[in-house]
């Protein structure tokens, strides 16, 4: 018989969300903890997302866990250099000594009787634990759009987020399907290295200049120096905050703003009109993630790159390419699925099921939902990291992971402190909260921007984002409200 491992606190995901759980857990005195990594290696995110030109879309020194300063050479860090730091921050705190690799979860349950999670993987055997921590994140499960003929496809395919390093795309005719933020820095990083790049976009992105720079030897020791860290990352936090006044407060001063000067850069770097107008949006900015970049323009506008947009999108694929919708046959030796993750509907990739055995997807049948995005009625010492609507369009998403733990953190102090076994929060306090969020989203971009994105739900509602600053949450999540949860 296979025996259960047991441990006081599972974390489901070795990325972000999981180091600064696994971080605060210990510094508590909470060292009973098993982390589970369903790849064969730790880091999440920037560990696993290695394609051309990969690299993050926020200040570096804003993007990076409050208490682990680091040295980076660049204002937006590359993929390279946040894999670096993300192995530093896991030898610095011992999190690889207490992680499972290959264990992928397929099921985990709610035991009444003992008041445990089972946890059921492929790779590693069961689990058992009595806090229960998903911190698999959003972008973590790869969506490949089921096109007629996809499989039949005798080229080279692959997702962004398994980039092949073994493929040579030199010289070859390269299709890439999907015009966001990943497609936006692969772009610029081939273009000029493959014989001829079809990009099919289903809508274009607005795009901002990308403000980077180097750092130099001595601006990096500075940055070292744990005081002026600190005074660089509340300047860029501040700095960055005030586009909620456009994203929720005032679409004119969005557009007058962040509009204007994303209409310039596109008038600035495309000559072409009839190009210009396939990358021109119709919906107000912000509404889809906006892409910073100061290349995209400039690689789509190559004469070996073609842009398709929906009125000339995928009809079917093929053994030797893409049929698009106008008949046209293009044949291509490599596709690069661009097309993003399951971010919304499918948040938690395995099944959940809860108290009275009921499923966390009936739960979320409507649309995924989760008081502070963090726990839900009827799934007792469950916490969901980067849950449904704790996504932030305009700051780092780690100032939000970091404020969620808090609430984590005060939870499982409230469960010793209580002398029970499970905690969980009421189904009216995760109603009015759900009730806030969504009729605060109503004044957004995201909800009234006149696009449809991955932010939302199949339901329409806008379950990705935080509608507000992130302060508020921070502010919310950290005053843990007894009266809002049971004890048992």
């Amino acid at each position: 018989m296979e025996t259960q491992q047991r441990y006081r606190v599972v974390i489901i995901g070795s990325g972000f969300g999981g180091q600064c759980a696994a971080m605060r857990l210990q510094e508590k005195g909470i060292s009973d903890i098993r982390i589970l990594e369903r790849r064969d290696y730790m880091g999440g995110t920037w560990c696993q997302n290695s394609y051309p030109g990969a690299a993050v879309d926020v200040q570096s020194p804003l993007y990076s866990i409050s208490s682990e300063p680091y040295p980076w050479t660049q204002m937006f860090a590359e993929q390279d250099e946040l894999q670096r730091y993300t192995n530093e921050v896991i030898d610095k705190h011992g999190l690889r000594e207490k992680t499972t690799l290959n264990a992928d979860v397929k099921q985990v349950h709610w035991d009444d009787d003992i008041k445990h999670w089972l946890i059921e993987t492929e790779g590693a055997g069961s689990f058992e634990a009595q806090i229960l921590i998903n911190a698999t994140g959003p972008l973590s499960t790869p969506v490949v759009p089921d096109f007629p003929g996809r499989d039949t496809f005798k080229g080279k395919t692959f997702h962004t987020n398994s980039w092949d390093h073994s493929y040579d795309y030199t010289g070859k005719r390269v299709a890439i399907i999907g015009s966001g933020a990943s497609a936006a820095q692969v772009i610029p990083a081939i273009a000029d290295k493959v014989a001829k790049l079809h990009v099919f976009q289903r809508s274009p992105h607005w795009v901002l200049p990308r403000p980077d720079r180097k750092f130099s030897p001595f601006q990096r020791k500075l940055i070292g120096i744990k005081l002026l860290y600190k005074a660089l990352r509340w300047s860029i936090y501040w700095s960055l905050e005030t586009r909620v006044l456009g994203f929720k407060y005032s679409k004119t001063l969005l557009n007058l703003l962040a509009g204007r000067e994303a209409l310039k850069l596109l008038k600035t770097q495309v000559a072409d009109p009839i190009l210009r107008n396939k990358l021109t949006p119709d919906f107000t900015i912000g509404c889809k993630r906006v892409i910073l970049s100061s290349t995209l323009y400039p690689a789509l506008s190559r004469s070996n790159v073609t842009v398709h947009d929906k009125h000339d999108g995928i009809q079917k694929i093929n053994e030797t390419g893409i049929v698009t919708a106008q008949g046209q046959q293009v044949d291509v030796d490599l596709i690069v699925w661009s097309t993003g993750y399951d971010a919304t509907d499918g948040l938690i990739s395995y099944p959940v099921i809860g108290k009275d055995k009921k499923p966390l997807s009936s739960f979320w049948e409507e649309y995924p939902r989760a008081y502070l995005g963090t726990t839900i009625p009827g799934f007792p010492n469950l916490f969901v990291v980067t849950g449904p609507n704790t996504g932030i369009g305009h700051t780092s998403a780690l100032f939000v992971i970091e404020s969620q733990i808090k609430y984590i953190t005060n939870s499982i102090r409230h469960l010793e402190q209580s002398g029970k076994q499970a905690i969980e929060v009421r189904e009216c306090a995760e109603d009015e909260y759900t009730q806030m969020v969504h009729s605060e989203m109503e004044k957004t971009v995201w909800k009234s921007g006149g696009c449809t994105s991955w932010y939302q739900s199949k339901s329409g509602h806008v379950v990705a984002m935080f509608p507000g600053f992130s302060f508020t949450f921070r502010r919310l999540a950290s005053r843990f409200k007894l009266k809002h949860h049971l004890f048992s």
